[in-house]
C-alpha cells in the first residue's frame, strides 16, 4: 500500500511540472478592443478612400485639373466624415480626427500648389497620413496596399496607397509607371 501511495505521489508530481512556473501567462499589450465600425461610417469611409485612389490616379496620368478636383472632394470627405459612427475608444477616435485634419489641410495645399510636383508632395503626406487613419480606424471592408517608390523625391523615397496590388507611380507618373513595390497590405477583414 506504502509503495502504491509513493508511485501515486511521484506520477501526481510528474504531472504538476515545475510549480516555479506561474500557472497561466496574461498576454502582453493587448489592443484596444473594438468592434466592427457602423455601414454608414463604412461608406462614407469608403469614398474618402474612393477620392484619394482617384486624386492618386490623377498624379499618375500627370493631370492637373483632375488632381484638383479630386483633393476638393477629399476634403470635403475628411472635413464630413462622422466620427461618431466609429465604435473605437476615445482615444482611437481622437486620433482619426487628427489624420482627417491634416488630411483636409494638405489638401487645401494641393489644391493651392501652381506646380505638379509641389502637388505631390503634399500628396504624400495625405497619403502617410490616411495609412495611419484606415490602420487607426481598422477599416475593415477592403484590403489597401501601401506601396513605395525609393527614388520619389531625388532618392528620398515616398509612400503611397492603392486599392490593386499593381504599381502605378504618382510620383514620376508616365516616366516611370511602374516604379516602387508593395511594401505591405492592410486587411482587418478576416479578423
Amino acid at each position: 500500500m506504502k509503495r502504491l501511495l509513493s508511485i501515486a505521489a511521484i506520477v501526481l508530481l510528474a504531472a504538476c511540472g515545475d510549480s516555479d512556473k506561474p500557472s497561466n501567462v496574461t498576454a502582453q499589450d493587448q489592443p484596444l478592443k473594438q468592434s466592427k465600425n457602423s455601414a454608414a461610417f463604412n461608406s462614407a469611409f469608403q469614398t474618402l478612400l474612393t477620392n484619394y485612389y482617384h486624386l492618386k490616379d490623377a498624379l499618375v496620368a500627370t493631370n492637373d485639373t483632375m488632381a484638383v478636383n479630386s483633393a476638393r472632394l477629399l476634403i470635403a470627405n475628411a472635413d464630413s466624415l462622422k466620427m461618431d459612427e466609429l465604435k473605437a475608444d476615445s482615444s482611437i477616435v481622437e486620433m482619426a480626427e487628427g489624420y482627417l485634419q491634416s488630411i483636409s489641410a494638405e489638401a487645401k495645399a494641393l489644391v493651392a500648389e501652381p506646380k505638379i510636383e509641389e502637388k505631390r508632395k503634399s500628396f504624400q503626406m495625405i497619403s502617410d497620413n490616411i495609412y495611419d487613419l484606415v490602420r487607426s480606424v481598422r477599416y475593415d471592408q477592403q484590403i489597401v496596399y501601401h506601396q513605395y517608390c525609393p527614388m520619389a523625391f531625388n532618392d528620398a523615397g515616398a509612400y503611397w496607397l492603392s486599392n490593386t496590388s499593381d504599381i502605378k507611380n504618382p510620383y514620376f507618373g508616365k516616366k516611370m509607371l511602374t516604379c516602387g513595390e508593395t511594401k505591405d497590405s492592410v486587411d482587418f477583414r478576416i479578423q
